[in-house]
C-alpha cells in the first residue's frame, strides 16, 4: 500500500529545513509525532529516507529522489481531487441548454454567460428550440435544462420561475396609445392584434388571446414568427401583446407599453425531476441571477 499523502507533505518540509524542531513548528505538530511519522513513511516504503544524528538531518540517495520527484505528483493528485470536487459540485462536465426564442433576447444569454463565468469548468452551449418540444428534451436527456415561457405540458420534469415579465404590447411610435404609459386592455382591443402561430407556444398564446375574451378582438397571425423588422406593426395600427422582454429588441420605430392589470408572464427553468448535482449548480446560479436582476418582481 501507498504511503499516505500526510506523511509525504510531512516528509517534503523536513527535506526543506533538515531539521525536526523546525519542521515541526512549520506543520503545527510535536517532534515526536513528527518523527513517528518519518519512521512509519520509511518503514512503509521499505527503505531509510532519512541519516539523523543529534545535531543534524541529512537526506539518503532514496530520500533525495523522493523529495524530487514527490512535488509535480502531489501536485497532480491535488488536481485530481479538485476536478472529483469540482464535479461533485455541478461545476465541470458539459452544458446543454435549450431555450425558446422568445427567451433568447435576455434571460437565455444571461443566464449563460452567468454560468460560464461562474464555472469555468462547464462547457456550455445553447440552441433555440420550439418551446413544445423543450420539456421531453430536457426528461429525455437530449438536453439538461430548457428555458421556456409559459407553465408548459410535459412528464418527468420539474419547473422553477427564473422571470416573471409585465405584459403589454409592442406598437408603432406614432400609434395613437403610443403616447399612453399604459393601456388599457379595451383600448388595445379595439385595434388589430398580432398573435404569434399557436403551435409555436401554445400556453403563451392562449394566455395572451385571453385578456382580450369577450372583446371581440381582431386577431392576426403574421406570416412570419419572430419578423424582428416588426413590419406589421408599422402600419400604425397593429398591436403586438408580448412581454416586456421585447423591450430589447424592439427595432427603430417601435416601442413597447404594459397592459394595465394584465396578468404577468413567467419564464421557467426546467430541469429534469431527477436531478444530478449539475442540475443543482444550475438551479443555484439561475437564482442566484434572478435575485440579483430582480426578475421575479419580488
Amino acid at each position: 500500500m501507498a504511503p499516505d499523502t500526510v506523511s509525504l507533505r510531512y516528509f517534503l518540509v523536513l527535506a526543506q529545513e533538515l531539521n525536526f524542531t523546525r519542521a515541526a513548528a512549520r506543520i503545527g505538530i510535536a517532534q515526536p509525532a513528527l518523527s513517528a511519522r518519518m519512521r512509519r513513511l520509511e518503514a512503509e516504503l521499505g527503505t531509510p529516507l532519512l541519516i539523523r544524528d543529534t545535531r543534524s538531518v541529512v537526506l539518503t540517495t532514496a530520500g533525495a529522489a523522493l523529495a524530487e520527484s514527490a512535488p509535480p505528483a502531489l501536485a497532480a493528485l491535488d488536481r485530481a481531487w479538485d476536478t472529483a470536487r469540482n464535479a461533485g459540485a455541478g461545476e465541470l462536465g458539459t452544458l446543454r441548454i435549450g431555450y425558446s426564442l422568445s427567451t433568447g433576447a435576455e434571460t437565455a444569454p444571461a443566464l449563460v454567460n452567468r454560468l460560464i463565468h461562474s464555472s469555468p469548468g462547464l462547457e456550455v452551449g445553447a440552441v433555440p428550440m420550439a418551446t413544445p418540444e423543450i420539456s421531453p428534451a430536457v426528461a429525455d436527456g437530449r438536453i439538461d435544462v430548457g428555458i421556456t415561457r409559459g407553465e408548459q405540458p410535459g412528464r418527468g420534469v420539474r419547473r422553477f420561475p427564473l422571470r416573471r415579465l409585465r405584459v403589454g404590447v409592442q406598437l408603432a411610435q406614432h400609434h395613437p396609445l403610443a403616447e399612453h404609459p399604459e393601456i388599457d386592455i379595451a383600448a388595445a382591443a379595439e385595434y388589430p392584434l398580432r398573435l404569434p402561430d399557436r403551435t409555436a407556444n401554445p400556453v403563451v398564446h392562449d394566455q395572451l388571446s385571453a385578456l382580450f375574451r369577450d372583446m371581440n378582438p381582431r386577431f392576426q397571425t403574421p406570416a412570419v414568427s419572430f419578423d424582428m423588422s416588426q413590419r406589421d406593426l408599422r402600419d400604425g395600427l397593429t398591436l403586438a401583446p408580448c412581454g416586456e422582454a421585447a423591450i430589447a429588441v424592439v427595432p427603430a420605430g417601435i416601442t413597447w407599453r404594459p397592459l394595465r392589470n394584465a396578468p404577468a408572464m413567467t419564464i421557467h427553468l426546467v430541469l429534469p425531476r431527477e436531478q444530478s448535482p449539475l442540475h443543482r449548480r444550475i438551479r443555484a446560479v439561475a437564482k442566484t441571477l434572478a435575485h440579483e436582476l430582480n426578475w421575479l418582481l419580488d
